[in-house]
């Protein structure tokens, strides 16, 4: 590389610059230092840094001390655009080809990119025109960056490096330059998202602090004043928002040559130097002071506080191990957050375990008490139910014993009716009737009964099923069981619980105690060479394994509550099954004593209809039997009527002609003995028609008119005219007696047979 191509490559520079950046009057050398006025001095600067520019490469390797001596000086403003791309070895970078090619593509930082251009150098001419060639190239360059490093993309803050940039260079070399300052000075892990280097240096600068300036570091504790308040602006932007360009601009120059140690360098020669007045501050007065009154103590130039910084004692190899020291504190943070994120998780499967099994706790405590109060109720109703079935039978019992009572009565009296003499006066017709009355009032009594009876044993039915529905004892001492195991997994439950709260206080006590000793120290965890990416993998894969931790113990809660679930389903089911066999086996109980009553009542019924049958046919065969009986009397009667009436004309005429009464009185003796023989055989034949006893027959039959015939209530009629003639002549009042051996004894006979016909009226009856 020769001096001359170097000094026309420069020259394209400044007049590229000075072609754009018209009446800037905040450029750190004015362009008039390039007039035939220069000093001898420099001259010399001029002289000897084209030198060492034309020899870049041995100067580097041989004369490096020498080489950061100057730099520390200051790099003439001419040179260094060309100075700042070989300290950090940007040119010709391959990635410069491809810038144009960035700037057409989109990126998705672009509406931050706009927002923050208006911030950055607001009151420089360059950049404070909004749409102004500076905020435009500004803009490129951090969209291509962006573009290059999307793990990066855009961060606040990298725009002042890249407009001071722009300031001595253009936007392709500035670009260039940007990516290395990235790479190779630390920037990209400074403006990293997680901003770990941030935290790293800001450990490392209060630490300076500590050793070095002991009572400033003691007040910013006592005043809770945090390194990061102040110093933070410091590394990120090289000072350039918090000193004036110039004084900026050359310790930027250094940082270039020498990295960040610069940076450490002059913010402890910055403290030593405010050290008296800071002191008597407090927070918002350190603050003030940090933001006015530091940026005007350097308005005389750099040289004070370069000087400075080069007094303040840097041991790279201290560096090294509050390095170390800060990453095994962040891994022994990590590792803490990774437990204390265990644990919750944990504690919020606990919680939820708690809380699903006081649920099934409570569910099974109200099945129980809801069984219990359900079978005390159905108790008292069955209690209730059984004195009233006591009390209708009872009363079904008086009423039968009423009944019995009755009945007895009325074979009392029908006994009484038999034995009585022949002219005795038979029961009246009211008598009967009230009789009857009375029967009829018992047997509906007995039937009140039946039916009370019949709704109370529906009612005990009724209970016994819903008894059957109910838990029985096995049942009940199931669900008890079921309780006991819940409660115990809730007790579990509640220790692991207890024992987890226990760890979480214990992590929080060291957690505080690890505050308490670094508060406002540092940020981030740092994440500088390879084991610092390593022991980044190492706490992704803690943290990865604490989830999948936590997912399994979720997923085996879930099959404990699954479990749970299904031995409750089980249980329900076994007792459904038990009761639909005990329904079943109900059912087919009743199928067949329905079947059974069923038959009994058809061979019941059947019976009935026989009894009925041979009832009627009978009492129609006595009822005829019966009838010819009582004509063949009538008939007999009327014969013994005119027999007694020629016995009485014949002892008229005895009396007349005696010589002929006797003949004649002994004739009529053996037509009467014949008629009394027939007389017995005819009582000898009712007897044996007679054989089935009845108790009486009350036969009443409604004439339509005063004339007509006797007619039976069974039969359609029997017409008689002897009866009736005989009927006519005693007065309408006809008796019957089978015995007639005797006329006195007439009404000796218990059997006798009485029809009663009225004479007058529409109502007639008959009595047998």
């Amino acid at each position: 590389m020769s001096l001359s191509w170097l000094l026309e490559t420069d020259s394209k520079s400044l007049r590229s610059m000075n072609g754009s950046r018209r009446n800037s009057g905040s450029s750190l050398v004015s362009s008039s230092s390039a007039s035939s006025n220069l000093s001898h001095l420099e001259e010399d600067s001029w002289i000897l840094w084209g030198r060492i520019v034309n020899e870049w490469e041995e100067v580097r390797k041989k004369k490096e001390k020498q080489l950061k001596d100057l730099v520390r000086k200051g790099i003439p403003h001419h040179f260094r655009a060309i100075v700042w791309q070989l300290l950090c070895n940007a040119q010709n970078m391959p990635i410069k080809d491809q810038y144009s090619e960035l700037l057409k593509m989109t990126s998705p930082c672009e509406k931050l990119i706009r927002r923050d251009i208006a911030r950055t150098y607001p009151e420089h001419e360059f950049f404070k025109e909004k749409d102004s060639l500076g905020q435009e190239v500004l803009f490129n360059v951090m969209k291509a960056y962006s573009l290059v490093d999307r793990e990066v993309g855009y961060c606040q803050g990298s725009a002042f490096i890249v407009g001071l940039l722009l300031m001595q260079m253009p936007e392709e070399e500035a670009f260039c330059v940007f990516v290395k300052l990235m790479q190779d000075y630390r920037l990209r892990e400074l403006f990293k998202p997680s901003m770990a280097e941030l935290g790293l240096c800001m450990y490392q600068f209060e630490c300076m602090i500590q050793e070095q300036l002991p009572e400033l570091h003691m007040h910013f504790q006592a005043q809770s004043f945090h390194t990061s308040m102040y110093a933070s602006s410091w590394f990120l932007t090289i000072f350039l928002t918090s000193f004036p360009l110039p004084v900026a601009t050359r310790i930027f120059d250094i940082f270039m040559c020498e990295g960040l140690e610069i940076v450490f360098r002059v913010g402890l020669a910055i403290l030593q130097m405010n050290q008296a007045e800071l002191i008597q501050l407090d927070m918002e007065g350190m603050l003030q002071h940090f933001q006015k009154v530091i940026p005007h103590q350097l308005d005389s130039g750099p040289d004070k506080v370069i000087q400075a910084a080069y007094q303040v004692k840097y041991n790279a190899k201290k560096m090294k191990k509050l390095e170390k020291e800060y990453t095994t504190i962040k891994t022994k943070e990590m590792e803490e957050q990774v437990e204390i994120k265990r644990l919750r998780t944990e504690n919020r499967l606990l919680k939820q375990r708690i809380d699903t099994l006081e649920k099934e706790s409570a569910s099974l405590a109200d099945r129980l008490i809801q069984g219990q109060v359900t079978r005390a109720q159905e108790a008292e109703e069955n209690y209730l139910v059984k004195r009233e079935l006591a009390t209708v039978k009872q009363q079904s019992e008086e009423a039968s014993a009423q009944l019995e009572q009755a009945k007895k009565t009325i074979r009392q009296l029908q006994q009484q009716q038999q034995p009585q003499a022949k002219g005795a006066p038979r029961y009246s017709e009211e008598s009967v009737l009230q009789l009857e009355r009375e029967l009829v009032q018992a047997r509906l009594k007995e039937a009140e009964s039946q039916c009370a009876l019949k709704e109370m044993q529906d009612k005990i039915l009724d209970m016994e099923k819903r008894n059957t529905s109910l838990p029985d004892d096995t049942n009940v001492a199931r669900l008890q069981e079921e309780l006991i195991g819940v409660k115990l997994r809730e007790a579990e439950a509640l220790t692991g619980l207890k024992e987890l709260r226990q760890q979480v206080r214990d992590l929080e006590e060291h957690w505080q105690r690890h505050l308490a000793r670094t508060a406002g120290r540092w940020k981030d965890s740092p994440k500088k060479n390879t084991l610092s990416e390593l022991q980044d993998e190492l706490m992704s894969v803690r943290l990865r394994e604490a989830e999948a931790q936590a997912e399994l113990r979720e997923t085996r809660q879930r099959i404990l509550e699954l479990e749970t679930q299904n031995q409750i389903h089980s249980n329900q089911l076994r007792r459904a099954e038990q009761e639909g066999r005990c329904l079943q086996e109900r059912v087919q109980t009743l199928t067949v004593q329905n079947k059974d009553l069923h038959v009994q009542l058809q061979e019941i019924k059947r019976r009935q209809a026989e009894i009925e049958c041979k009832s009627k046919e009978e009492v129609m065969a006595v009822r005829l039997r019966e009838a010819d009986n009582i004509a063949a009397m009538a008939e007999l009667q009327q014969q013994i009527s005119e027999l007694e009436i020629e016995k009485e004309e014949g002892k008229v005429q005895g009396q007349l002609n005696h010589t002929d009464s006797s003949q004649y009185i002994r004739d009529l003796k053996d037509q009467i003995a014949e008629l009394k023989h027939e007389i017995c055989c005819l009582k000898g034949q009712r007897g044996m028609a007679s054989q089935p006893t009845f108790d009486g027959i009350h036969i009443v039959n409604h004439y339509a008119g005063d004339d007509e015939s006797y007619q039976s209530s069974d039969e359609d009629g029997v017409k008689d005219p002897t009866l009736q003639d005989t009927q006519q002549r005693s007065g309408g009042r006809i008796r019957l007696r089978p015995n007639l051996g005797d006329t006195d004894s007439e009404e000796e006979d218990g059997e006798a047979l009485r029809l009663s016909v009225p004479q007058s009226g529409s109502h007639k009856s008959t009595t047998v």
